[in-house]
């Protein structure tokens, strides 16, 4: 019985890895031991980022609303407040929407809110 050396599954792995590491600098694109390495380590990053990624958003909506809020007269924790209290249940991105895109509708939230807090 001969020897199995899985000469098409393996140089079909193989290439499939060095496919995927296109791009990457000095060996790492051409060395399948060290692609393999990068593309394994460049997935764990992908995984990490996506998550990351959610909260870079978040932090992004609060900055402009906290900006807006100020030219309202008001902080970020105060307009958040008083909008829970008049029971506008609106999330950051859409806050942030109208802070950048609709001034007039976000000052009428930041007035209600206003008047909340009172």
């Amino acid at each position: 019985m001969p020897r199995v050396k899985g000469g098409t599954v393996t140089h079909a792995r193989r290439k499939r890895v060095l496919k995927e590491a296109k791009g990457y600098r000095e060996g790492k694109h051409s060395l399948f031991k060290t692609a393999k390495d990068q593309v394994m380590k460049s997935r764990e990053y992908a995984f990490r980022d996506r998550r990351a990624n959610k909260g870079n958003f978040r932090r992004l909506w609060i900055a402009r609303i906290n900006a807006a809020a100020r030219m309202n007269g008001l902080s970020y924790s105060k307009l958040m407040h008083g909008l829970k209290l008049s029971n506008i249940e609106m999330n950051r991105k859409m806050l942030a929407d109208l802070a950048v895109n609709d001034e007039k509708a976000f000052a009428s939230l930041a007035e209600t809110a206003k008047k909340a807090i009172k």
